[in-house]
């Protein structure tokens, strides 16, 4: 990307970005004064949240495609990791029982089994991730050591 685009790009997001922290501002007011711009600001705020991740997935394809063309080792490699990232997904998903909250809990904010299944998951997925991110660290820090000698 050439560098005029790109300070283009960061121009327009801080620009975003400070007007989405106004309306964020005005948002938080929330006072009788403020209710007609109680709504204009939610209705914005919402529109710059669903912009941010279009032009986030756009970034992200079009540097996709790019590597794709230009090097498709790379281009797979990212394929297998978003693969293996979904599959760790599904995994979790499936080792969740629904019994992950306390029935009480699920009364008292109610919340549904499916509900429970999902909380389960994404606990499970964030052990998976944690041993995941550990496991790494200890066959970097050793294969560092059988390196050195």
């Amino acid at each position: 990307m050439k560098e005029k685009t790109r300070k283009l790009i960061t121009i327009i997001c801080l620009g975003l970005s400070i007007v989405a922290s106004i309306f964020a501002i005005i948002f938080a007011l929330d006072n009788e004064k403020n209710s007609g711009l109680y709504d204009i600001a939610y209705g914005i705020t919402f529109a710059f949240v669903v912009l941010s991740v279009i032009a986030i997935l756009a970034f992200v394809l079009l540097q996709f495609f790019k590597n794709f063309k230009d090097d498709r080792k790379k281009a797979i490699k990212a394929l297998a990791i978003i693969g293996l990232a979904i599959v760790v997904c599904l995994v979790s998903f499936l080792l969740a029982t629904g019994t992950d909250v306390s029935q009480g809990l699920l009364d008292k904010n109610n919340l549904t089994v499916s509900t429970s299944k999902w909380i389960g998951a994404a606990c499970i997925l964030v052990y998976i991730l944690v041993i995941g991110a550990a496991l790494s660290i200890v066959y970097v820090e050793v294969s560092k050591l059988f390196k050195k000698k």
